[in-house]
This record gives structure tokens, sequence and C-alpha cells, in this order.
């Protein structure tokens, strides 16, 4: 596979005075910077935006999650189960954010759940430990070379993937 990707950068989180738009923001910049990446934002909270043609149409997926009691959130659990097909022989990846977990609990969660979904989930995740304080007063975050580091790596796993599976895909259609 040569050229372009779709990515679908999703936000997980629909509560209110949620952190999840400022942490995808801060992620889909980074993948935005990338030449062989378009980035499509869905934010779970947009009632009106259909969904499951946007996750047909893309070759990755990156879950931006909270943790919400040792776990993700509702709404996303919601998504992920409303769809099927969508997902499979796709990868996706995971920023995670919380308290001194850093969201960690739940992708491992989600890294089961997608397993049934014939979803690869890659290894690498970007994980924001005490997120309060990586949010700046302007609600942006705070500009942090490890964390863009991490951003990076984790996006060239996930560009690998993605253009092996959909190689994949278009060579044999995956029957799950």
């Amino acid at each position: 596979m040569s050229g372009r990707f779709q990515l679908a950068v999703i936000i997980g989180s629909t509560r209110q005075g949620r952190l999840g738009p400022a942490v995808a923001s801060w992620f889909s910049d980074q993948a935005a910077a990338r030449d062989d990446i378009d980035v499509d934002l869905i934010d779970l909270a947009d009632a009106e935006a259909p969904i499951g043609p946007r996750l047909a149409a893309a070759d990755a997926f990156v879950v931006v999650t909270p943790e919400y009691n040792h776990s993700f959130p509702a709404p996303l659990k919601h998504v992920i189960d409303a769809f099927s097909v969508e997902w499979q022989a796709k990868p996706a990846a995971f920023v995670s954010y919380g308290g001194i977990s850093g969201g960690l609990r739940a992708v491992e969660q989600l890294r089961q759940v997608f397993a049934e979904l014939h979803v690869v989930t890659i290894r690498d995740t970007v994980s924001l430990h005490g997120i309060w304080s990586h949010v700046g007063p302007d609600g942006r975050l705070i500009e942090d070379a490890a964390r863009a580091g991490a951003a990076r790596a984790m996006l060239q796993r996930l560009v690998w993937w993605a253009r092996a599976l959909r190689t994949a895909r278009l060579a044999t259609p995956y029957v799950a």
C-alpha cells in the first residue's frame, strides 16, 4: 500500500467537563503532521454525526479514552458493540488519560474487547498520568517532548499495521 490512509481518532468520553477533546485534538495534530495520514476526528458526544460509515472508511483507529472506575466509558462500549465488520482486520492504538494509572486499566480492557472483533491492537500507547497537570489554562495540552515522541513511535507502528492489513484485505477479503 502506498499513499495516504484514513485514521479515525475516537473521543471515547461524553461526560460534561471531559478532557477528551483536548487530548484528541493534540493527538490529531500529531497524526496530521505526517504526510501519509488523513485524520477523521469522531466525537461520540456528537449525536448528529453518523458513525458507522466513518468506521468503515477508516484504515486504522486511535481510541482516546479516560479511565472511569477502572474501565472505559459506557458510550465507547456501546459504539464498539454496535458495529462489527467496520472494525475487523484493522489496527487500533490507544491514547489514555486519568489519574495515577493514566487510563492504562481502561486500555487493557479495550484490548480484550477489540480482540473479539478481530482488531489488531498496537502494543505502544500514549498514556497521560495525572491528566490535570498536562492541561494549560487555555484548555489545551501543554507541549511535552516525551509525549510527542511517544505519539510518533505509536503512529509509526500503527502505520505499519495499517499498510499490512489494508494490503491483506485488498488481496483476500477478511471473514470473521
